[in-house]
């Protein structure tokens, strides 16, 4: 998890994440506008020249829709949790816990991105791309980097749909993954729910109760500023870093890997380690201060599946 916003690093299950940059500003009327508050568009007939070039893309930030709030880079804290197999070690796994500093930097694609259509018109849309990197806060060890794409898509007749967004994610072990989702504006903060990292039977999809495996989430210390509720629910870490603020509103990513799209993994992480689904979301705030300017702040959560044992391990960040 983290948190960033425009001012400082807030500590986050993903990270409170400082944005420092964005290369179209956008108001907060222009967000309302681009948004529609949640409401559908009807699909348009789109003309798609044969040469696309890379020049400004007028109306860009309505097209990105809440996409265009990420645009820049944002720096900020958080919390990783992850169990992984330790055969090497002949222990069935190891709970990994790691206090993070992360990067996240948003840039937007030159022009419109076609998609050509067979059951009903041609689309076309706007994206972006961006790159995550975490480290480790204490010893500022490489943990993860991820190269991708955010896409936000008008409604559709075929299938009939509303808008929808979709991020797609290279990871270097060996992972892909597309996941889909909606994007919607709520007025003040977040709703943050429980992240439980409890392990849950593949089978029966039952919380293990084995005390073996569940031992190491109730001994394990968490890292330094880490409180020790954060390894039973990560979510602790972004609440706490809320905590007092006031949040004007909030635009919501909601994702998953099971709305049309999934996670493909090398030969050896099936066997091993097998990435089965991602869910996460993210909350792009508005952060009001005392003397009536505002920032923004971004939170977001995001749990992965990893089978291995029969066990379905959640790995929060």
């Amino acid at each position: 998890m983290a948190d960033s916003t425009t001012e400082t690093g807030v500590g986050g299950a993903g990270a409170a994440l400082l944005h420092v940059a964005a290369p179209h500003p956008v108001s907060v009327q222009e967000l309302i506008s681009a948004l529609q508050l949640g409401q559908p568009r009807a699909a348009e007939t789109v003309s798609i020249p044969a040469v696309r070039a890379g020049s400004p893309y007028p109306g860009a930030n309505a097209q990105l829709g809440c996409l265009s709030q990420l645009q820049g880079v944002w720096f900020g804290s958080g919390f990783n949790l992850i169990a992984r197999p330790d055969k090497h070690d002949n222990k069935p796994f190891f709970l990994e816990l790691n206090a993070t500093r992360e990067e996240l930097e948003f840039n937007p694609i030159a022009g419109a991105i076609p998609n050509r259509g067979s059951a009903q018109d041609d689309i076309a849309f706007l994206g972006l791309t961006y790159v995550q990197r975490v480290t480790d806060a204490v010893n500022n060890g490489g943990l993860h980097i991820e190269p991708g794409i955010w896409i936000n898509v008008p409604a559709t007749t075929a299938p009939a749909e509303g808008p929808t967004v979709a991020r797609m994610a290279s990871i270097p072990h060996g992972n892909a993954l597309l996941a889909g989702g909606q994007c919607f504006l709520v007025h003040g903060g977040p709703r943050i729910a429980v992240a439980s990292s409890t392990p849950v039977d593949a089978k029966t999809g039952k919380p293990v109760t084995d005390p073996k495996y569940l031992q190491p989430f109730k001994t394990t210390p968490p890292p330094a500023g880490i409180p020790a509720g954060a390894i039973a629910n990560p979510n602790l870490v972004l609440t706490d870093a809320i905590a007092g603020q006031n949040i004007i509103q909030t635009s919501v990513l909601v994702i998953s890997t099971s709305s049309g799209g999934g996670v493909e993994n090398i030969p050896f992480l099936v066997s091993n380690a097998d990435a089965t689904s991602m869910t996460a979301i993210f909350w792009i705030e508005t952060v009001r201060r005392p003397d009536g300017t505002e920032f923004l702040q971004l939170q977001y959560t995001q749990t992965v599946t990893l089978n291995f044992l029969g066990i379905n391990w959640p790995h929060i960040q």
